[in-house]
């Protein structure tokens, strides 16, 4: 099932993602989803980064934090490297395994 790309298509929609959303995402990403799914938490990773989408959950510790602007470039930047690492492990991942292009220890 592609509960995922759902709540991320409806997040890109709207550019809003709620805090029900993001518990959905959490759980659905400590079960089973496929590769459709990681796909479309990738771009909406990205697209959080770029502020395409705003999150509720940020809005509400921005407005309790007086330091929010000075952390929030360093969560830009922790939310990039996290997407470009798990987009990185997707290529990996989809890759089609090949003894061929695998090093040999003994040869």
């Amino acid at each position: 099932m592609a509960l995922i790309k759902k709540i991320v298509q409806q997040a890109l929609t709207s550019g809003y993602l709620s805090v029900r959303a993001e518990d959905k995402l959490r759980s659905q990403l400590q079960s089973n989803y496929d590769s459709e799914d990681l796909d479309a938490w990738i771009i909406l990773q990205r697209a959080i980064v770029a502020g395409d989408i705003k999150q509720e959950s940020r809005r509400k510790k921005a407005s309790l934090s007086p330091k929010a602007k000075d952390t929030s470039s360093s969560i830009k930047l922790a939310y990039q490297m996290a997407a470009e690492i798990a987009y990185a492990a997707a290529v990996a991942l989809s890759m089609t395994k090949s003894t061929k292009d695998q090093p040999s220890l003994g040869a």
